[in-house]
């Protein structure tokens, strides 16, 4: 993997590449909501066609590290504030892939008009997601007991965290 991690808007020729990536996490059942059995066709409508915009994060020389979306987190009243998805390629962990994109998350939510950011369900037992997100600045607003049906450890609390963009 190269050092230099470019984020861009994915183009359509990115999803084949962006699925491959995306797959073990939401077969894994471990951090997502998702269907663990969800299609190649329901996962491009949910990270493609339904967000605001999508994004993937890549080397030098192309090859896909991770990719997010970002979109209202309600409707028309509760629009201003964003919520996102990361996804970052298991060879590239630990190298800095999704620090970057949320920074590049807010900055694009910023520029699309959003006030702030708000990550719905943060599984507890995702402990590098939690970390990190409180290292960007996030904080855990409230505690949903039991919400997140985990594979291996069964209900698991999960958090939902915030942060303001624009004050």
């Amino acid at each position: 993997m190269g050092s230099e991690i470019k984020i861009r808007p994915i183009r359509d020729t990115d999803w084949p590449d962006a699925w491959t990536m995306m797959k073990p996490v939401i077969r894994a059942g471990e951090t997502y909501p998702y269907a663990r059995d969800m299609t190649d066709a329901e996962a491009r409508k949910m990270w493609l066609d339904i967000p605001q915009a999508s994004y993937v994060a890549a080397d030098e020389t192309g090859i896909l590290l991770g990719t997010y979306y970002i979109k209202p987190n309600q409707p028309t009243l509760g629009a201003h504030v964003a919520n996102c998805g990361y996804i970052v390629a298991e060879n590239a962990r630990g190298r800095g892939v999704a620090s970057r994109m949320c920074e590049h998350s807010q900055e694009e939510a910023i520029r699309l008009g959003y006030r702030a950011m708000q990550y719905n369900l943060v599984v507890k037992t995702n402990e590098a997601s939690v970390y990190l997100w409180k290292k960007m600045g996030f904080t855990i607003v409230g505690t949903l007991p039991g919400a997140f049906l985990h594979p291996v450890r069964g209900y698991v609390d999960a958090f939902v965290m915030y942060k303001e963009l624009v004050k």
